[in-house]
């Protein structure tokens, strides 16, 4: 199947994911960045993502006991 054919056939986030891992295997092999390096800004992105949406839904939480 060609690139377009499976473009079309490709939902919205499988889309999304396949132009991420293309971009990091590209990335990865011609040496901008090692793998070692993906991985660490992964974790950071996550981490500080959870602490995020952990601090949202306290804060709605807390709003919504507010208001009872």
């Amino acid at each position: 199947m060609s690139f377009d054919e499976l473009l079309q056939l490709a939902s919205r986030d499988e889309r999304f994911m396949a132009t991420v891992y293309a971009m990091n295997t590209l990335l990865i092999h011609k040496g901008i960045y090692t793998k070692d390096e993906f991985e660490s800004l992964f974790v950071e992105w996550m981490r500080k993502h959870a602490t995020r949406t952990k601090a949202e839904t306290t804060s709605e939480a807390a709003l919504a006991a507010s208001h009872r």
